[in-house]
């Protein structure tokens, strides 16, 4: 059987998607699995380090702000269609996968128009773009959250969570602390940004830092690679309970160490949060379509399973509503507690599996 997966653009779309894919190649170990992204973006670099091809397209995201400069991004629109459409003849799936992202939608349409049944996955509780203009071609959606047919055709709805990265639930914070040099004992803050880092949180870690080091605490900073020099610049004048890196690979060791975390609100984030049941505070990024981390972390908020701080307000309150959480340890087990009964376990072979029903 083969199988085409698209989506990326952040590593909220390409985690999911590798995910299904290694479950797809668990329950049948001959599948063969081809990936489609949009050149530029990581996914072309990730996708392969998970050991699957990847072929680019080059589809763009319209400009909002210059709708004048959207000429050449049709232009690209068009040629990634007739890409598409030769990659489906060439390669002659028998289902494909979308997960969001430019790549998804062309890739996709392309697919349906060639009569290959086509799968959609949405992270977010709030849909997206791409998947809400491919919903009619889609025979289903599976989806992360509830109510959901505000969005989509409620016969093709799915309830099956968000795939997570393997092997997340086998941590290990001795590890994790020996490989930074912290004290697994000693209470630890990780400070995530998404794979791409996030500007708000770590000017905030950066206004924060005399007060981090004045409460004893550990912090595992995650900044990114765009904000990583700035950041690393800052860290290097306090002393070694600060780990500073542009981007941490070994997450599940990480998670475990951790006492609390600061996230953005992407649905991968959350979804591995739920699993893990971690204590988190999140803010959500003001610079996505339809504010759908708002709504994502609003899904956890109104269950007491975390805390919110917009993005506008996190330079000044962000450290010390850190600071004030670790130093209550009721709050921290409520948190966990509350957000752990709100995980979907096993999403990735749930999804894998009705590919395979639809495929065949």
């Amino acid at each position: 059987m083969k199988y085409l997966i698209s989506g990326g653009g952040t590593g909220g779309h390409i985690f999911p998607a590798v995910s299904i894919a290694n479950a797809l190649c668990e329950l049948d170990p001959s599948a063969d699995i081809l990936f489609v992204g949009a050149l530029g973006r990581m996914e072309m670099t990730r996708v392969p380090e998970a050991g699957y091809k990847i072929i680019g397209l080059p589809v763009r995201g319209f400009n909002r702000s210059q709708p004048w400069k959207n000429i050449s991004v049709l232009i690209d629109l068009a040629r990634s269609m007739w890409q598409a459409r030769r990659i489906v003849r060439d390669f002659q799936p028998n289902a494909a996968v979308g997960v969001g992202g430019y790549a998804s939608g062309a890739a996709m349409k392309v697919a349906a128009r060639m009569g290959i049944p086509v799968i959609l996955q949405e992270q977010n509780g709030f849909a997206g773009v791409t998947n809400k203009l491919l919903k009619d071609d889609a025979v289903k959606i599976c989806v992360a959250y509830e109510g959901m047919e505000r969005f989509f055709p409620k016969d093709k709805i799915i309830l099956t969570g968000n795939p997570v990265r393997q092997n997340l639930t086998q941590g290990d914070a001795k590890r994790a602390a020996k490989e930074f040099g912290l004290d697994p004992k000693k209470p630890t803050l990780l400070i995530i940004g998404g794979s791409l880092g996030a500007r708000t949180i770590n000017e905030a870690v950066i206004a924060g830092l005399p007060a981090l080091e004045e409460s004893g605490l550990q912090v595992i900073w995650q900044t990114g690679k765009t904000y990583y020099d700035k950041c690393k610049a800052a860290a290097d004048q306090y002393g070694k309970w600060l780990v500073c890196r542009d981007f941490l690979s070994n997450m599940p060791d990480v998670y475990a160490l951790a006492s609390l975390v600061i996230s953005r609100a992407g649905a991968s984030s959350i979804s591995e949060l739920c699993l893990l049941g971690k204590a988190a505070i999140l803010v959500p990024s003001p610079n996505v379509a339809e504010d759908h981390q708002t709504h994502n972390a609003m899904a956890l908020v109104n269950k007491e399973a975390a805390v919110l701080v917009k993005d506008a307000d996190a330079v000044k309150s962000l450290i010390p509503t850190a600071l004030k959480m670790l130093s209550d340890t009721k709050q921290l087990q409520s948190l966990s507690k509350n957000i752990l009964t709100l995980a979907q376990t096993d999403s990735a072979r749930r999804i894998a599996e009705e590919v395979i029903k639809v495929a065949k």
